[in-house]
């Protein structure tokens, strides 16, 4: 197994975790972007632009080597289509940079920052591995929201109440 690389181990880590996050993704209607349960927590707009961008910041992390929060630049999706589209660009992305990057280059340094300050810094095979972590967590807390308003929730590592296999 010569070519398999870390990249390409997460990739295909990434790609099946995307399919469970699209089917989330494309059930979330615009008329509840705004819900939020509870007065602390996200509105359902911003969590699933979240769960959508989170796959740029392994593709911008690996291009550039660190994430500056100051200037990142995210966008508001106006309609599920959008979240959607948006969610598959970044996947496809995500899985172009990771597929194309080298053992070597993977155990370079990433660091996140706030302008001029750096929060952190760890090795980019790291920081991607957590980065598919913050993706699923995230996905988890939308599905809590789809159930909370009666959206029905996808199978994901098996069988949901909603869509039983058997």
């Amino acid at each position: 197994m010569p070519d398999i690389t870390f990249g390409k181990e997460f990739s295909k880590e990434l790609e099946e975790e995307s399919m469970a996050c699209r089917k989330c993704l494309e059930r979330i209607p615009e008329s509840l972007f705004g819900w939020k349960p509870h007065e602390k927590s996200m509105t359902m707009g911003y969590l699933s632009q979240l769960v959508a961008e989170i796959p740029k910041w392994i593709a911008v992390s690996i291009k550039d080597s660190a994430i500056d929060l100051a200037t990142f630049q995210h966008i508001k999706p106006q309609t599920t289509d959008d979240l959607v589209n948006f969610f598959n660009e970044n996947i496809e992305s995500a899985t172009q940079a990771l597929n194309s990057i080298s053992n070597e280059d993977i155990q370079k340094p990433f660091s996140l920052k706030m302008g001029e300050k750096v929060l952190f810094t760890t090795p980019l095979k790291d920081s991607v591995g957590s980065t598919i972590n913050h993706l699923v967590h995230h996905r988890g807390q939308l599905t809590v929201y789809m159930r909370l308003n009666d959206i029905p929730v996808p199978s994901i590592y098996g069988p949901s109440a909603d869509e039983k296999v058997f």
